[in-house]
């Protein structure tokens, strides 16, 4: 790095929080989004992982079943780095794993983020057909379909990673590495320092407003235009909407999903303003682990609200898991329906009266 007017920490994405100097306060910080962190791994390991096990070798494939199964893939990568966050974050923004693993995992958590958004809003787009037009659904959902249009997500989103790629880095300080984003990686600027900063606020502009209007802005219009369409198709067909388990999955499912990622970026647009605000540099080191904590609880949630809390799928989960043993430990394999059996349970009604156990 030519230019020492910006310190590595300016040049955060939110993934890896800024750590400020020592204090109690920082201190209680940090170990709370370490807790954090330790507890999405662990959910988000075991959560997505089941849904990936029972959705891609329990159920017959279909729409519903292939979207989760990408949305909970997408979930289970994103939180799987963690541990390499995890000991950053313990070891003070000291990042050991070197200059490759910095790219590749900061490239990675991007990469799966925009794909659990869009994949997020694939989801929600397929269910406000089903609901809104039941026939046309019944005759043109097709499983290839949802394959293409996951595939279709997964493109995006590693279009959309390939800017932390080029721009991420490592910096040594006084012994510590820190793993950063350099928004000049080929030297542009020389050794004018007014032309390096005004080139890195450009571009550390347009990064953080392109992810939260693709990342966020737009895939959450879209989810609640969504849900709300099928909240009014659901509240005409009953009053009691209110109090049924479908309002409050689709309430809870558009809550979650604007207070996880929300804090995330309004911390990214506060750190690309620190260059005209510096006061908020004073507050960013506290903001920023906890925002970024948020994020990743979103992939914790995903399972559990779209589908540990759709219907009967505890039941058949629970219900399957004794039937693979039994046939695990049997002398002889006997052919059995469970797989059958279990493919309706996330599976799409093609009535609205059916679309009550969503």
């Amino acid at each position: 790095m030519e230019n020492s007017s910006v310190l590595p920490s300016e040049a955060s994405d939110g993934f890896f929080p800024i750590e400020p100097p020592p204090s109690a306060i920082h201190q209680a910080f940090r170990v709370i989004s370490l807790i954090i962190f330790c507890f999405s791994f662990v959910l988000g390991i075991t959560g997505n992982g089941l849904v990936i096990w029972v959705t891609g070798f329990r159920m017959t494939r279909t729409v519903t079943t292939i979207l989760f199964l990408n949305l909970a893939s997408a979930d289970f990568t994103f939180t799987a780095f963690l541990p390499f966050l995890i000991i950053s974050t313990a070891l003070q923004s000291h990042w050991p794993f070197g200059g490759l693993l910095c790219k590749l995992i900061s490239s990675l958590a991007t990469f799966n983020m925009f794909a659990s958004v869009f994949l997020l809003t694939l989801i929600s787009l397929d269910r406000c057909v089903t609901v809104l037009w039941p026939v046309w659904a019944r005759n043109h959902r097709k499983p290839c379909g949802a394959a293409l249009g996951a595939a279709g997500a997964w493109i995006f989103a590693l279009a959309f990673s390939v800017p932390t790629l080029i721009f991420r880095t490592t910096y040594i300080d006084d012994k510590i590495t820190y793993c950063f984003v350099d928004f000049d990686p080929w030297g542009e600027a020389g050794d004018d320092d007014e032309y390096y900063n005004a080139l890195t606020e450009s571009r550390q502009w347009s990064l953080v407003l392109s992810r939260f209007i693709l990342g966020f802005a737009i895939p959450l219009l879209i989810i609640s235009i969504c849900y709300g369409l099928i909240t009014v198709k659901l509240w005409n067909r009953s009053k009691t909407i209110k109090s049924s388990r479908p309002f409050k999955i689709l309430t809870a499912v558009v809550a979650a999903f604007f207070l996880c990622w929300l804090p995330y970026h309004v911390v990214g647009i506060m750190e690309t303003s620190v260059y005209r605000y510096p006061h908020l540099e004073d507050v960013l080191p506290y903001l920023s682990p906890l925002s970024s904590s948020l994020a990743f609880i979103n992939s914790c949630l995903n399972p559990l609200l779209y589908v540990f809390m759709g219907r009967d799928f505890r039941e058949k989960l629970f219900r399957s898991l004794p039937a693979v043993l039994e046939r695990a430990l049997s002398e002889e394999s006997t052919p059995t329906a469970i797989t059958s059996n279990n493919s309706s349970t996330l599976a799409p009604p093609a009535t609205d009266a059916e679309t009550q156990g969503l």
